[in-house]
């Protein structure tokens, strides 16, 4: 599975501004192994192995993405497609083009420079060949983690189709580039090409190149997705979609499941298939006992712990924040003993959506209409908890199109209308789950139990509540099963968990109001179909 070293594809660097005798003297070093990449990485201080074998990685002042520094190139014919605002935000092409220049001549005076050839996507009849390029050794072993591997025929004969360019070292001068800050992150669609200045952070090249998917995919009818999804045992796929701290790599990472993916997936006629060939999973109170498979990959050789403090022993702490909350760890599948050998999985019999509500409000497990699916894919909706940023004392509602609006650069109608046409080809049941709090909002109910959730969801999956009775609840129209087996029947129905049931009605009255607001950016191009999706209230 480890590729020799300076394996190559005839295609170089002269196409993205690379020229031989520009890099004369830079050791260009080509889709290294692991073990290569791991000696090259402590040697340039980016990195020291732990106490288990993993190698830890310390990303400096970003420990998160920059979106506020990410930009597209505002030029035909990406220009008439792409949903512009706050988060795709334009910029000029001569911008591009001097941050490009830029990159280039910082890149030409390296010392080391690393070149990873692979694929995103484990269908190969819509994968995408990528390239990407980087003066640090960690953004070659994170993309080999991370993105499809290339056998040594197909990197040998490698011609990538986008390339990202990283330079992490190089601080941009807004006063002289005409950048926001120091960090710059540019996308040119026409050019092919992606160039990353001032941050180490290498989620920065996987969403990049994410972002990539999400914009050519729909124009094949191939739905990509901010999503996990797995297989149960009857074969059946399911995918579930979540925010950040709503259990989508948890949920999916069910032992008795086998897993295709964490994050991003395209659903074509055939089925869903990964965009991936690892897992970047977030480690914070990472432990043992809850998350055993995951927990595991981080005392494999090959692994990537991302701003995780080390004991003086050099095993990790995961329940020190000190660096960040967004601690993360990086893996290939194979590391998790149940991954999908291929990545793939048939056409999903069933479409999770993932919700951390902080109100209290949304029932922990219910079912929704095609027009529902819609209106709350679009939405996006869960809640930022007190303490989670600076300035939030309460709890805060949280909405991102599509469960991932900063990955997805075409209206969010385009991709709420390919899924809901992919649901009703398939006939797939949607399911919207609250794995958020009961009994009352943050600070005075507690949050839903994990093996509860667990257990609605297996229901759900297993087709266990197909002869259960619904009841319809009065704020959003959410059908509400009055049974699941294992679960206490009375936390079902969110306002029986209330003492004060006026107190649910006037939360759950103000959470549909929230809704309303967020949607009203979207009715100018949402059909009557998604509008009648909403709030009943």
């Amino acid at each position: 599975m480890y590729a020799k070293p300076h394996v190559h594809s005839s295609v170089g660097l002269d196409e993205v501004g690379l020229k031989s005798a520009d890099v004369r003297g830079v050791h260009i070093h080509w889709n290294l192994n692991p073990a290569e990449l791991y000696e090259h990485a402590v040697r340039n201080g980016e990195a020291e192995i732990t106490k288990d074998g993993a190698i830890r990685v310390l990303t400096g002042q970003y420990t998160g993405r920059s979106p506020k520094d990410k930009y597209f190139v505002e030029q035909s014919p990406s220009k008439e497609k792409i949903w512009w605002g706050d988060i795709n935000q334009p910029c000029s092409a001569e911008l591009f083009d001097h941050m490009h220049e830029k990159v280039l001549g910082h890149l030409s005076h390296a010392r080391d420079l690393y070149v990873h050839d692979a694929f995103c996507g484990s269908d190969e009849r819509y994968r995408l060949p990528i390239r990407v390029v980087s003066e640090v050794a960690y953004h070659a072993l994170f993309s080999w983690n991370m993105f499809v591997r290339a056998t040594l025929e197909e990197q040998a004969n490698h011609v990538p189709q986008f390339t990202v360019l990283a330079a992490p070292r190089l601080i941009a001068r807004p006063d002289v580039d005409g950048t926001r800050t120091g960090t710059y992150i540019g996308v040119n669609i026409e050019k092919r090409l992606i160039v990353i200045v001032g941050t180490m952070y290498s989620g920065e090249v996987k969403k990049g190149i994410f972002s990539i998917m999400n914009y050519l995919l729909p124009e094949r009818n191939v739905m990509p997705m901010h999503c996990s999804a797995n297989i149960g045992n009857d074969g059946n796929t399911a995918v579930f979609f979540g925010l950040s701290g709503t259990g989508k790599t948890t949920l999916s990472a069910d032992p008795e499941r086998t897993l295709i993916g964490d994050d991003e997936h395209g659903w074509s006629d055939e089925g869903v298939f990964n965009f991936e060939g690892g897992s970047y999973a977030k480690t914070i109170n990472l432990s043992e006992e809850q998350e055993p498979l995951i927990y595991a990959t981080t005392k494999m050789f090959g692994t990537i712990l991302e701003n995780v403090p080390l004991n003086d022993d050099r095993s990790p702490d995961f329940d020190d924040t000190r660096y960040t909350q967004n601690t993360r760890c990086s893996y290939p599948l194979h590391f998790i003993p149940n991954a999908s050998e291929d990545n793939k999985g048939g056409v999903p019999k069933d479409v999770v959506f993932l919700t951390a509500d902080a109100f209290g409000v949304l029932p922990p497990i219910s079912k929704l209409t095609p027009s529902q699916a819609m209106y709350h894919f679009i939405s996006g909706y869960t809640a930022k908890v007190a303490g989670t940023e600076r300035g939030v004392t309460e709890p805060q509602a949280t909405f991102s199109a599509c469960f991932g609006a900063p990955f997805m650069p075409l209206h969010p109608t385009v991709y709420a209308e390919l899924l809901a046409d992919k649901i009703k080809e398939s006939g797939a049941s949607v399911w919207l789950v609250n794995t958020g709090w009961t009994g009352g909002p943050y600070g005075v109910g507690s949050r839903m139990k994990l093996s509860y959730t667990r257990r609605m969801v297996n229901a759900a999956l297993n087709g266990e509540l197909e002869d259960v009775e619904f009841v319809e609840e009065p704020f959003f129209g959410l059908m509400i099963p009055t049974a699941v087996e294992g679960v206490p029947s009375e936390i079902l129905n969110p306002r029986a968990t209330w003492e004060d049931g006026e107190a649910y009605d006037a939360r759950a009255q103000q959470l549909a109001e929230m809704f309303r607001k967020n949607f009203v950016q979207f009715e100018s191009q949402a059909s009557e179909d998604i509008l009648a999706g909403g709030p009943k209230a």
